[in-house]
């Protein structure tokens, strides 16, 4: 049998075992360690297995991300995130949909302190939709937008994708994060505009609300200055080179601490329920990591990872189209895999392909994140569906997704307008030495 046909079979493995619900980070160790056996030997398969998850789980550039996700919780857990909403709220509340615009301007505020898709769907679902429910929202359209809305946490920065794109690439964790921040204004103001769009449709989808007094607004700011600062502080350092993402994370994460304790509004109890849920998130992501890299050593040495980037790369088509083919290929597997996973796999597939193309690497980090989200909102994986699902489980799988439908078009609207004009996303980086 030929080590082809060995990687075929694994990757069938793999596809099976994901859809039986198995974690991705154990069947991906477990296949990459099953098939690197078959082809090099038993020792070599858990020497491999051994020095993988050691390495990955020593490794210093991964530490950013447990940082991130602590600053998320905390935000979280000390109501940064409630008074994030409530701001929102006050300016766009008197608008016909405008609780679900406030959701989307809320879920883009709360990415800045967060890197999470899956933090930022879970705590607007936990703030948003009871206020939506009161208000008497259509739920599809409620929970679509939350599910939407919780994406902007991989695109905005920081972000956990940008962060294992830049190690796997080699490129500026830096330059990435500033290259999200035009993207993910756009795409939330592709957001806004769909609710615009569906509830001009059918206003019975989203009562109006009352409009705030001027004091009110004023007095709302408040809420929405304390993350600027965490903001403005953190991407700041990172453009002007005061300090590291690492340092950067670990900055963020003593801030938003220090503004918990000064409000008085974090207790014991919260603390260590987000170090709890920082421990336990941090060992998915990195676990995921660690299969990653072994079932990609075991890609490696059948040769397929090659063999398919030199078919993309021989395609007798113009560049834009060898990368709607690549788009059209991650839109797919979004579709059945992880979104994490999906990362690890077919970044060092496609990116050598990229850059032969003559692309930027900076610009392809984002299209690879947008095309992400469109992963986390899709059946039959669709992460943040499933997150919103476990907290409105009144409200059916098939009726989210039917909220979330039109937000694809959004997603597909501006990963368009970043292949017409790369400029949104290259823009910010290009004024970081």
């Amino acid at each position: 049998m030929s080590v082809t046909t060995i990687g075929l079979i694994g990757i069938i493995g793999l596809v099976f075992l994901l859809f039986s619900k198995m974690p991705v980070g154990f069947v991906m160790a477990f296949l990459g360690m099953v098939g690197f056996s078959y082809v090099k030997g038993i020792n070599a398969g858990l020497n491999l297995l051994a020095k993988d998850i050691f390495d990955t789980f020593s490794g210093y550039d991964l530490t950013v991300i447990p940082l991130f996700i602590f600053m998320g919780q905390i935000a979280f857990h000390s109501g940064i995130s409630k008074r994030l909403y409530d701001a929102v709220y006050v300016f766009m509340g008197h608008y016909r949909g405008g609780l679900a615009i406030a959701t989307i301007g809320a879920c883009a505020a709360f990415s800045t302190v967060s890197g999470s898709t899956n933090a930022t769907a879970a705590t607007m679902a936990m703030i948003t939709l009871p206020e939506m429910r009161r208000y008497k929202y259509d739920m599809a359209l409620a929970t679509g937008t939350v599910a939407a809305g919780g994406s902007l946490g991989i695109l905005i920065p920081p972000s956990v994708i940008f962060i294992i794109y830049g190690i796997l690439t080699e490129q500026s964790i830096g330059k990435l994060f500033a290259a999200g921040i035009l993207p993910g204004i756009l795409l939330a103001a592709l957001f806004v505009l769909t609710i615009y769009f569906v509830v001009w449709r059918n206003p019975e989808l989203a009562p109006q609300g009352t409009r705030a007094t001027f004091f009110q607004r004023v007095v709302s700011l408040s809420g929405i200055i304390e993350a600027l600062v965490i903001f403005a502080l953190v991407m700041g350092g990172l453009f002007k080179g005061v300090f590291t993402p690492t340092e950067a994370a670990a900055v963020g994460a003593f801030l938003t601490l220090m503004i918990a304790v000064i409000r008085r509004q974090l207790s014991w109890a919260h603390l260590m329920q987000s170090l709890s849920e920082t421990t336990k998130i941090s060992c998915m992501v990195m676990t995921i990591v660690a299969g990653a890299v072994v079932f990609g050593h075991f890609m490696a040495i059948t040769r397929i990872p090659f063999a398919l980037a030199n078919w993309v790369g021989a395609l007798a088509l113009p560049k834009y189209a060898v990368m709607s083919v690549i788009i059209l290929m991650y839109m797919a597997g979004g579709c059945f895999m992880d979104s994490l996973a999906m990362i690890m796999l077919t970044v060092p597939i496609f990116y050598p392909v990229v850059m032969d193309l003559g692309f930027d690497p900076i610009w392809f980090g984002v299209i690879i994140v947008l095309v992400t989200e469109m992963g986390v909102v899709t059946p039959p994986v669709g992460v943040n569906v499933y997150v919103v699902h476990g907290i409105a489980k009144d409200v059916p799988l098939e009726t989210i997704f039917k909220g979330a439908f039109p937000f694809m078009l959004a997603l597909f609207t501006c990963i368009a307008l970043l292949l017409t004009f790369p400029q949104i996303a290259t823009f910010l980086p290009s004024l970081i030495q």
